[in-house]
């Protein structure tokens, strides 16, 4: 069967890696791409490497426009999601890549985004420890509103959780420092601006636990830590376009070998097909990911300081994003998981 696909917000760079997966996905036809500011321009002007839909124009976000469709992936901005999402079937598979539908908590939601909770939908992270045993992917199965993680948490909370869930680390001293490509903060944000300083030098932003993906990962490792979680994280925009390279660290639990450390990763993520786990003294970068839905990971104890030192890379535009909406796409059609990602 071939499934009629949409993209809302298309021309972003989300849009962008979103059209280039679905071009090499054998069951999906990418039917509709809307881009309200960029009506009537063709897919070429904004996404020059997409031979496949270089002649495709895009369309206005309307109820009229994503009639008939069986898959539909919202690439908006953060709090713009919600209104679209209800004019929508509920026999339709909605993946919103921001946002509104990620935080349990209304009251969390309303802090750190400003305006009203839509409500919570599936979170789109198949891999994510839910309990000591068992993983989100069950609960994305046949699903009709998944929530896309953000590109940061996704970077943090996989290299927490089987940590946090075997008992090894402290819960209320995790400290995670994100170097993050430009692409990380949208097309048109300043940061892609030709005089933007993120082109030769790095800096960091929303610094003093303000950043929105913090009670997003707080709540994704309170799944399966029994005691309070507490994050301080800071990103830092570096001059690359895609990836982040994320160092996490944490206070370990008295007696805790490196050998305990990777028969927890190893417990959790060894069968995971998009989960790489480096061998002893190795260290993820974020060219070995870029372009790729996989997520490496590395670590090493700080013996002086009893710590652990997780370093974990992403491409933000795929694992951190488009790759995971098809791996959650996937399980939400009956699809094998990897269709259109697999390596």
């Amino acid at each position: 069967m071939t499934y009629k696909v949409g993209i809302v917000g298309a021309s972003g760079y989300v849009g962008g890696e979103l059209m280039r997966l679905i071009a090499s996905h054998k069951d999906l036809e990418l039917v509709t791409i809307t881009a309200n500011s960029n009506v009537g321009e063709s897919v070429a002007v904004f996404h020059p490497d997409l031979d496949k839909y270089k002649n495709m124009k895009f369309v206005k976000t309307s109820r009229e426009n994503l009639e008939g469709l069986d898959v539909i992936f919202l690439a908006l901005p953060h709090t713009k999601s919600a209104e679209v999402a209800a004019w929508l079937p509920e026999d339709v598979l909605v993946l919103d890549c921001g946002a509104d539908f990620r935080l349990e908590s209304s009251e969390e939601f309303e802090k750190f985004y400003g305006t009203k909770h839509a409500g919570t939908w599936v979170y789109g992270m198949p891999e994510l420890l839910i309990s000591i045993e068992d993983k989100l992917r069950a609960k994305l199965v046949g699903a009709k509103r998944v929530a896309v993680p953000g590109c940061n948490a996704t970077a943090i909370t996989l290299a927490y959780a089987p940590l946090l869930a075997a008992g090894l680390i402290e819960s209320d001293d995790l400290v995670a420092t994100l170097s993050v490509g430009t692409s990380g903060a949208g097309r048109n944000s300043e940061a892609n601006k030709d005089s933007s300083p993120a082109i030769d030098s790095a800096y960091a932003y929303q610094v003093g636990g303000v950043h929105r993906h913090i009670p997003e990962v707080i709540q994704n490792l309170q799944r399966v830590s029994p005691n309070k979680v507490t994050l301080s994280f800071t990103p830092v925009l570096v001059p690359m376009f895609r990836g982040i390279l994320a160092v996490n660290t944490a206070k370990l639990v008295s007696g805790v070998s490196s050998s305990d450390i990777r028969a927890a990763f190893e417990k959790s993520y060894g069968s995971e097909v998009h989960i790489e786990l480096l061998p002893e003294g190795s260290f993820p970068d974020t060219g070995n990911v870029s372009l790729t839905n996989k997520v490496q990971i590395g670590f090493k104890i700080d013996e002086a300081n009893n710590r652990i030192v997780v370093i974990s890379a992403i491409d933000n535009l795929v694992k951190g994003t488009a790759g995971a909406a098809l791996q959650s796409m996937n399980l939400g059609l009956g699809l094998p998981e990897n269709t259109g990602i697999d390596y």
